[in-house]
Formats: structure tokens, C-alpha cells, sequence
């Protein structure tokens, strides 16, 4: 059965994850796969025994690996990017909009779970519009059962919008057999209800993802040479192999091999009869 089935086996699974079983033991004794388990139990609570975690357990090699590259492009990224100046930050809001943004006519709205998208398009927002504040307008999208006071704190702290300006939230009922991790806060909506100010911004997206916009910077990346031997990537196609070292041994002894049976191969002139 698929994602939606095994309801019973997904609630016996939970109870058994809460007292803290692992997930071996877990599908064992329902007699599933450990993937499902997983699958099923991923957001309840589990703390580990010290037996299994204590501190003499050497860590995962390759989780260690996984975190230092993290951290490492993490780091990477923040020196890359430095700081916004006013164009980039301009552009970032026109494409996050782009992205996650209402294209009808008529409001500006955004819609996010992410604290930090919020942040940023509220700020851009702000920055690059005349904002009457009085006009914005929040609400949540939030599971039942989870705290709806706590979620409108929450996103009026993160976009400045007063909780006298929220409108009726979105209660949703949990489906226990299709999702179970739910976001403490929900999803967030911002409204500003302006026709101009929305099809302005809409402008700024069309301008943003026309050919005009963007052609001066394809054509310098026609213009670069392709690396063709990037470490854990396919080369692009048309590619073309720049490496200067000379040819190994193995490949000139496969080009006389290819040049001997060139001329096995060659057709031999008959011999005249000696008379």
C-alpha cells in the first residue's frame, strides 16, 4: 500500500516511536519496512539511550563529512554574496516575488513558512513602495490543535503588522494518513491590497525575466570557457577537453595498437609470377 495506507500501522508506530523504541525494533514487531517507519515517526520525539549514544560511540564518518561540507558552503555562500547593495537587494525582492508572490490582478500577496522570506520581502516591500501600513492586512494558515495565538505572535513580530490587522486564520484539519510534521507557526500571509501598486510590481517581474534583462549576462557566459572536468559533475555539452598534460602511456600504446592493425588490415598487391 502507499503513503495513505496503513493508518493503523502508522498509529501503533507513533506509540511505539513515543516510548522510544528504534526504528529497527519499530518495524520488527509491525513487520514494515524500516523506510515507512521512518517515514511515519520522523516528527515525533525520540531521545536516545546512552547506551546506543553514549560517549564513547565513535561518530558517523560520513555525517561528519556531510556537516563540514555544509558549513563549509554555508561560509562560502556568505563570502560570495557579502552584502546586499541597493541594486541586488531590489533585484532579490523582484525575484523572491517572482517566485513565491500572487500574480492576480488586483493585491500584492506573498505567502511563506519561511521566517526569513518574510523578513526579506517585507522589507523590500517597505523599502521600494509607498506602503500605506494602515492598508496591510496578515493571516495564518495553521493546523488545528496547534496554538493559533502563539502562530499570530509569531508572524506579527516578523512582518511589523499589528495583530488588530490579521484577518481570520485558516484552520486546517489534519489528515493522519497523508502528513503528520506540521509547522509550529503555519504559513504566513502578507496582503496589501493596491491594484497599482501590484501591477508595478509585476512589471518589475515581466522586466526581470524578459530576454532584455538577461542577454548581456548570456552572452558573457558564451563567451567563457567551459570547464570541462568539474570534480563530481558531467561535462556540458560542447564541452571541450582543455587539459594541457600529454597523453599517457596507456593511450599511446592503445594508438599503436590502432596503427598495427591498420596496416594488418591494408590491402597487399599481388606478386608477379617469376618466369
Amino acid at each position: 500500500m502507499g503513503y495513505r495506507g496503513k493508518v493503523k500501522e502508522q498509529e501503533e508506530a507513533r506509540r511505539l516511536r513515543a516510548q522510544n523504541l528504534t526504528i529497527i525494533q519499530i518495524a520488527e514487531l509491525l513487520g514494515v519496512s524500516k523506510s515507512s517507519v521512518s517515514l511515519w515517526v520522523r516528527d515525533v520525539p525520540f531521545t536516545a539511550s546512552k547506551k546506543r549514544w553514549g560517549p564513547n560511540r565513535r561518530p558517523n564518518p560520513q555525517s561528519q563529512r556531510k556537516q563540514r561540507q555544509i558549513e563549509a558552503l554555508n561560509q562560502a555562500g556568505i563570502d560570495r554574496i557579502g552584502h546586499l547593495g541597493e541594486a541586488s537587494f531590489f533585484v532579490a525582492g523582484i525575484a523572491l516575488y517572482a517566485g513565491e508572490g500572487a500574480k492576480t490582478d488586483g493585491a500584492v500577496n506573498f505567502a511563506n513558512s519561511d521566517p526569513q522570506m518574510m523578513q526579506f520581502f517585507c522589507a523590500w516591500l517597505r523599502r521600494y513602495f509607498i506602503i500605506d501600513e494602515s492598508r496591510l492586512r496578515a493571516n495564518v494558515y495553521l493546523h488545528e490543535g496547534l496554538d493559533l495565538e502563539a502562530a499570530e505572535q509569531h508572524w506579527s513580530a516578523l512582518t511589523n503588522i499589528p495583530r488588530s490587522q490579521f484577518t481570520k486564520p485558516y484552520r486546517a484539519v489534519p489528515d493522519p494518513s497523508i502528513r503528520r510534521n506540521k509547522h509550529e507557526h503555519g504559513c504566513g500571509y502578507v496582503n496589501y491590497s493596491c491594484v497599482r501598486t501590484h501591477r508595478e510590481v509585476m512589471g518589475l517581474v515581466r522586466a526581470l525575466l524578459s530576454s532584455e534583462a538577461y542577454s548581456g549576462v548570456a552572452q558573457l557566459v558564451e563567451q567563457r570557457a567551459v570547464n570541462a572536468t568539474v570534480e563530481g559533475s558531467s561535462p556540458s555539452p560542447g564541452a571541450v577537453n582543455q587539459d594541457p598534460t600529454p597523453p599517457t602511456r596507456s593511450r599511446r600504446r592503445l594508438r599503436v595498437a590502432a596503427r598495427t592493425r591498420a596496416r594488418a588490415l591494408r590491402p597487399v598487391p599481388c606478386a608477379t609470377r617469376s618466369r
